[in-house]
């Protein structure tokens, strides 16, 4: 059955972007750090566990996103990985050209979005991108699974990935953690 995976990259001090993030400036002031262990920011392939982990990552069958994630990133250009359909959520209707690419579906109920994406990936899981889509589906207890991959840099500022949760508590069950040559990956699952 099909898991909606919360996949991001964070800083030691709990940020998944620097700041100053805007529209052309997606992953804020020195953000581009945090996603150095994906595009080998020396030069180097990808080996051990990283590999296993971007593997893993491109194995999914949809993408749920929000438009303030999707939109910066150009939209991916209409194509995450391998063609998946991908998801945003957003109480808004798309801008020229995102409207028009036949992959990506806007949608405004997150139930209903990750429902569609779920079916869309059949047995594969559902990519889940960004912050105010991870803490929705989070909330509303649609969140099967987080990934952080943990990168030893202290950012200082930026944006948060749990900032607005509220109070109560969430658990988390540990299922994974390997070592990357500059990161440390660690999966957990939602408790319900």
């Amino acid at each position: 059955m099909s898991s909606t995976v919360l996949y991001m990259s964070m800083s030691l001090d709990g940020f998944v972007a620097g700041p100053n993030e805007r529209p052309d400036n997606g992953l804020g002031d020195g953000g581009e750090r945090l996603h150095e262990w994906v595009v080998g920011g020396d030069g180097e392939q990808l080996d051990g566990g990283d590999r296993e982990v971007l593997d893993d990552f491109l194995s999914t069958g949809a993408v749920l996103a929000g438009r303030g994630t999707f939109e910066p990133a150009g939209g991916w250009g209409g194509d995450h990985h391998d063609g998946v359909p991908i998801f945003i959520l957003s109480r808004h209707r798309p801008a020229p050209p995102y409207a028009e690419w036949p992959a990506v579906t806007y949608l405004s109920d997150v139930e209903d979005a990750v429902r569609r994406a779920k079916e869309a990936a059949g047995e594969k899981n559902v990519l889940v991108h960004g912050v105010g889509t991870a803490q929705r589906c989070l909330l509303a207890g649609l969140l099967d699974e987080i990934e952080i991959h943990l990168v030893p840099v202290l950012l200082g500022e930026g944006r948060r990935l749990f900032e607005h949760l509220g109070a109560e508590h969430i658990e988390l069950e540990t299922i994974q953690v390997v070592r990357g040559r500059e990161v440390t990956h660690l999966r957990y699952r939602v408790r319900r």
